[in-house]
């Protein structure tokens, strides 16, 4: 029977795979094209032999885990993720040499392109002003009128809600946070610390999960 961790793995190779067979037909894009066809992060565009060397890696370590999976082997996946966790708080260098995920369109979003893959900027309409008034004394007039006191300001549009945090993207936060407070790092630190690790939610998710969770990752420290 698979384990949380096992899930989680399988989840993160599998997103993996997803972004890199997008990685491989953004391949032949021009590099204009490449850097509109994602919002990506800073990074040295990768090679097609690093995408499929990485394809190849990723596909033998799925199958390792579902090898041990089978097994019964309950700890493996948790070592790999204490691996993971590790390698993002103390092994890894900043570095722009990397494959960053990519996704597929949103539903709603412009498709693609055909010729070029790139996907369609939005456009802004320019404002339709109406020309100007002739400049007759009368209309200079009312031009220095003062704008008539008690004119409602025009109302802002209400913030779009954001989408709850995931119970494992929950979980996940929490208990990487209790243990890097069992190990001696400082609250301030946690924040970037976790939302560099992979699979995690982005910083400001990151940041709300531990304000709201504070007592609870400080009693689980304890209890480690």
């Amino acid at each position: 029977m698979a384990t949380p961790a096992d899930q989680r793995l399988l989840e993160l190779l599998d997103k993996w795979l997803k972004s890199l067979e997008l990685h491989a037909k953004y391949s032949s894009l021009d590099d204009d094209s490449y850097w509109k066809i994602q919002p990506w992060v800073e990074h040295q565009r990768p090679t097609r032999w690093i995408i499929d060397l990485a394809t190849k890696k990723t596909l033998a370590l799925r199958r390792e885990v579902q090898a041990r999976m089978d097994k019964g082997d309950a700890s493996y996946s948790d070592s790999m993720e204490l691996m993971i966790f590790l390698a993002n708080l103390v092994g890894s260098e900043h570095i722009e040499r990397f494959i960053p995920v990519a996704e597929e369109p949103a539903p709603g979003e412009r498709p693609a392109d055909a010729a070029t893959g790139t996907r369609e900027m939005p456009k802004f309409s320019a404002d339709q002003r109406a020309p100007p008034p002739a400049g007759t004394n009368d209309v200079a007039r009312s031009e220095r009128r003062p704008a008539a006191a008690g004119k409602a300001a025009p109302r802002k549009p209400a913030a779009a809600a954001k989408p709850p945090t995931s119970d494992a993207a929950l979980e996940q936060v929490v208990g990487d946070a209790a243990r890097l407070v069992h190990w001696g790092r400082k609250w301030y630190e946690l924040p970037e610390l976790i939302a560099r690790m992979a699979g995690r939610p982005p910083l400001a998710e990151v940041r709300r999960i531990l304000k709201e969770n504070k007592a609870a990752i400080e009693e689980k420290a304890g209890n480690i």
